[in-house]
Order: structure tokens, then C-alpha cells, then sequence
């Protein structure tokens, strides 16, 4: 009887699938998830709420949670489960809205300031200025010199997050600046704005977009602290902050009226933070070949 050899497979013949790098960071998994139920909820709004989030009804106030009031009322007899459903999405609006114009201005003024002396001289000084100031401190500042809107708002957060980005993108154009491809390019004759374009910005895509995300969830963070406060969005659009707020005063009988609020508030910055740090982790090739 003859017998069949049969020859290893060479090494170089075994293909091992590998899955994306965003299935194997369990952060990025759990982050986004978070984040994308708080998502859907702000955007699902008008349907999973019960009842309009702003109906004054005083007869019904400071009920405690049952089957037509899920979380209860407040002490103007407004549901809470629907005041809290709509507050995401004002919380939601404010932190990415602040992220997209911080980013924005901050990347625009990072790349000038990074390849350019004379401006960077002066312009680096002025976001030094406004980085002394604590942020909460000069967002209140600004709402005082205007009335309270969605808008003021997100411009009032925003310029104190811009010299944050504006130092970032400033870093990283100046470690590319003496680069031999940069270089090159100078010799050749290639404008500045196409230097910056092709060569430099695709380099500041990855740790800007991990810095946007740590800017939305402080943004909102910042955006409760200004509501709690009475300077921010006004009573009439709910959020989580104002929520809050007005819970405050009668916080020994309703607990609640404080802590769901904060619960959400606090699993949304969560959620954010986890998905930034997963980013950060797969963006950066040292930290993903140790991964």
C-alpha cells in the first residue's frame, strides 16, 4: 500500500484574517455605543417622549415616578423623562458644535502660526492670553456681554477651546516643517498654501480628531455648568444642566430631579472619553503594534 506525503503548507501561504482595528479595541466598542444611544435618543425625541417637556401643569407637580410619569415631575409639573429626553439633544448640539468651530479656527491658526515666524510671534501670544483665563471663567464672561441663545452659547465655549487646537496643530507643523519631503518641497518652488494642503495637514487629521472628541465632552460638561449657573441656554430649551438646576431646590424630596439628569450627563462624557482614548490608541502606531 502506498503512502501520500502530503506537504506542509509553506508560512507564506496561511493568510491570517486579521479584524478592523476599531472591532479589536473593546474602548471604541463601548464608547461608541454609548454614544450612539444617546444619539438616537436626542434624535428620536419628539417620539419617545411622553408629553411636551415644557407643559407647565402645577397640579401634577412633584409626583414621584409611575406609569404615566416614568421619572416623575418637577416642581412646575413637567415630566422628566420627556425634559430629559429633549435635553440631549441641546447637550449633543452644543458639544459637537463646539468641537467642529474649535477645530476649524484652531486648525486654520495652527497651520499659519506653525509655518509662519512673524505671525506666529504675535498670534501665539494673543492664544496664550486667552489660555490664561480659565475656560468656564471667560465662557461666562462672553454670556454676560450678550443675551442667552443656542448660538452665544457655542461661540462663548468654542474661543476658549480654539488655543488648545491652535497649540496642537502648531506642534505638529512645526515637527513637520524641517522634514526632508517639506524641505523638498520648498527647493522645488511649491507655494506655502500647497505645502500645507498636500504635505502638513493630512498629518494633523489623527490627534485632531481624538482632540475633538476630549472638546465635545467637555463642551458639554462646560455647557451644564453654565445652565446650572443661569448663564447659558435659557428655561425654555431643557438641558441637562438647567435640569439640574432647578432640581436643586427641592432635591431632598426629589432626588431624582438631580440624579437621572446627572446620570445622563455623566454616561454621555463617558461615552465620549472611551471612544477618544480608543481613537487614540488605534491612531497612534506605537500604542497599536503593543495592542
Amino acid at each position: 500500500m502506498a503512502l501520500t506525503v502530503v506537504s506542509p503548507t509553506p508560512p507564506e501561504a496561511i493568510k491570517v484574517r486579521r479584524r478592523p482595528w476599531w472591532v479589536r479595541n473593546i474602548t471604541i466598542i463601548a464608547g461608541g455605543a454609548l454614544l450612539l444611544a444617546a444619539l438616537l435618543m436626542a434624535l428620536l425625541a419628539p417620539w419617545l417622549g411622553t408629553i411636551d417637556p415644557t407643559a407647565l401643569s402645577p397640579i401634577r407637580r412633584l409626583r414621584p415616578p409611575s406609569d404615566q410619569f416614568w421619572f416623575g415631575t418637577d416642581q412646575l409639573g413637567r415630566d422628566l423623562y420627556s425634559r430629559v429626553i429633549y435635553g440631549a439633544r441641546a447637550s449633543l448640539l452644543v458639544g459637537a458644535a463646539v468641537a467642529a468651530f474649535a477645530v476649524a479656527a484652531g486648525l486654520f491658526f495652527g497651520l499659519v502660526s506653525g509655518f509662519n515666524r512673524w505671525v506666529d510671534a504675535v498670534l501665539m501670544r494673543v492664544m496664550d492670553g486667552l489660555m490664561s483665563i480659565p475656560s468656564v471663567l471667560l465662557a461666562v464672561a462672553l454670556m454676560a456681554l450678550t443675551k442667552a441663545s443656542l448660538g452665544n452659547v457655542i461661540v462663548a465655549i468654542a474661543v476658549a477651546e480654539v488655543p488648545r487646537v491652535t497649540r496642537l496643530v502648531r506642534s505638529v507643523v512645526l515637527g513637520l516643517r524641517e522634514q526632508p519631503f517639506v524641505e523638498a518641497a520648498v527647493a522645488s518652488g511649491t507655494s506655502a498654501p500647497r505645502i500645507l494642503v498636500r504635505h502638513i495637514l493630512p498629518n494633523t487629521i489623527a490627534p485632531l480628531l481624538v482632540q475633538a472628541t476630549y472638546i465635545c465632552a467637555s463642551a458639554i460638561i462646560t455647557e451644564a455648568i453654565l445652565s446650572f449657573i443661569g448663564a447659558g441656554l435659557p428655561p425654555s430649551i431643557p438641558t441637562w444642566g438647567n435640569i439640574i438646576a432647578e432640581g436643586r431646590a427641592v432635591f431632598q424630596i426629589r432626588p431624582q430631579l438631580i440624579l437621572i439628569p446627572a446620570a445622563f450627563l455623566s454616561a454621555t462624557v463617558l461615552a465620549i472619553n472611551l471612544l477618544g482614548d480608543g481613537l487614540r490608541d488605534a491612531l497612534d502606531p506605537r500604542l497599536a503594534r503593543q495592542m
